[in-house]
């Protein structure tokens, strides 16, 4: 039963954590690159699809602490310090992609996402529209501000990509030091 549980534990992992961690790390600069074309439609559904990918596997990866947990009781070392502090690690990761990860994404897709709305709207207007409105009226201070709103939109959702950079590097150095401790187990007496 032991080697079936670890079996799984280790194809869980595998399939659950490493999609996000991958789809975590290509998310900021697919982020910035959408931000930067917001008419370009496949830069959004990439952004959208790697969002998804981590919520989904995410959901996927509460398995690999619960198979975890129930391979250490099997082996019998469930009070080892390497599985405690792989334990603990795993409890700030999870924490690091719930609480800083998953939520600065989903601020980035929707900017990314009212971006494109706004490029829409503003490709729908037709020459001859625009012509007739710019010489009919004036420019209120309303348009320079919107205007100004949104380059300072685009400023704080770039820095919102170098937060998250960050934040995915923080979650992905966590899983790879459990991952270590896991291979090599230090101070076990179950043998590396």
């Amino acid at each position: 039963m032991t080697k079936f549980l670890l079996v799984l534990h280790v194809l869980v992992a595998i399939v659950a954590i490493g999609p996000v961690t991958v789809a975590a790390s290509m998310f900021p600069p697919s982020a910035r690159r959408a931000l930067a074309d917001p008419g370009d439609p496949r830069a959004t559904e990439t952004v959208r699809l790697l969002h998804r990918i981590c919520r989904v596997y995410a959901a996927v990866g509460i398995a690999v602490p619960v198979l975890g947990m129930a391979t250490a009781l099997s082996m019998g070392v469930l009070n080892d310090a390497w599985l405690v502090v792989s334990m603990v690690l795993t409890g700030i990761a999870t924490a690091v992609l719930l609480a800083l990860v998953l939520p600065r994404q989903e601020e980035l897709l929707e900017a990314v996402e009212a971006a494109g709305g706004a490029e829409a709207t503003a490709s729908t207007v037709t020459p001859a529209e625009a012509t007739s409105t710019a010489s009919t009226s004036t420019p209120a201070s309303g348009e320079a501000t919107t205007t100004a709103s949104a380059s300072t939109d685009v400023a704080a959702s770039t820095r919102v990509t170098v937060q998250l950079a960050m934040f995915t590097g923080v979650f992905n150095l966590l899983w790879a030091t459990v991952t270590i401790l896991m291979i090599v187990r230090p101070g076990s007496t179950t043998g590396a």
